[in-house]
């Protein structure tokens, strides 16, 4: 597996791109507002102005827990792009979010070069 440097942030993209994040949270804890902090991190770096946070608190809503099968917190669900990828946890590991949320293949071509 490489190594998170050779993922390259993008210097610019298309217009159509955008990203479409929820993340499900318990309250105001250390560990929901560590996990939006990081989130927030990457999409600046790897995203620049494309995308969109929008974190749900579970405490104040607690039936959309199950209406969007939720089973632990934080979560985290990409919504767009398609398809819909879920992180669990603080969202600490910078390469198991760059991974799991394919950020990395949307954004370097084969050769690793910036788009």
């Amino acid at each position: 597996m490489e190594n998170v440097e050779s993922y390259e942030p993008v210097q610019a993209l298309a217009s159509n791109d955008h990203w479409e994040f929820k993340l499900y949270v318990a309250g105001h804890t250390d560990r929901s507002i560590k996990a939006f902090e990081n989130l927030k991190k990457v999409c600046e770096e790897y995203l620049r102005e494309q995308y969109n946070i929008e974190v749900i608190d579970l405490l104040e809503n607690p039936q959309i827990a199950k209406q969007d099968q939720i089973i632990a917190l934080p979560t985290l669900v990409r919504k767009l792009p398609t398809p819909f990828k879920k992180i669990i946890g603080d969202l600490s590991n910078k390469e198991k979010i760059l991974v799991g949320l394919e950020i990395h293949k949307v954004y370097t071509n084969q050769g690793g070069d910036q788009l």
